[in-house]
């Protein structure tokens, strides 16, 4: 059973019900293309820019927005467990925003490419640790988003 738990913290913005189902399928294809087992809760807060940035300050020591955050509440490396709540993941609608025009892609491909990138971090998966690190988890977020039909395609 997948159970996901949103908030959202963004006055004055409503999110949609299409976002949230994309949000849904971007943890449940992370999930399944992972061999992800067992039971998983994920909460998905939306934010804006300063919320996220409090946060980053508050928890990395980064006095700067960023686009997500991830909050593992199991130490483990492998995506393979017993199951139960994975962690927290926070994603900023205005920073998605601008890297989606940045990316020349749309805002939906953006959150769903947020939303697998912070759920391999729940999984284990750490980009910053070795340059290694980072080729693989790219190489986890592209099969994400083949499977999602929202890879981007090369020119």
């Amino acid at each position: 059973m997948l159970n996901i738990y949103f908030s959202n913290k963004i006055k004055d913005e409503k999110i949609g019900y299409s976002t949230l189902i994309l949000v849904r399928g971007a943890v449940r294809t992370t999930l399944i293309t992972e061999g992800y087992k067992g039971d998983a809760e994920v909460s998905v807060t939306f934010c804006n820019d300063e919320y996220i940035r409090e946060l980053n300050r508050k928890f990395r020591d980064i006095d700067s927005p960023t686009d997500v955050l991830s909050f593992p509440l199991n130490d483990w490396s492998g995506a393979n467990s017993d199951g139960g709540a994975l962690g927290d993941i926070v994603i900023s609608l205005e920073h998605a925003r601008r890297q989606a025009e940045e990316y020349g892609h749309s805002l939906e491909r953006e959150i769903a490419f947020l939303t697998a990138h912070s759920m391999l971090h729940l999984l284990g998966y750490d980009h910053e640790l070795s340059d290694e690190d980072d080729r693989i988890m790219r190489k986890r977020q592209n099969a994400v988003m083949d499977r999602m039909g929202l890879s981007v395609k090369k020119k």
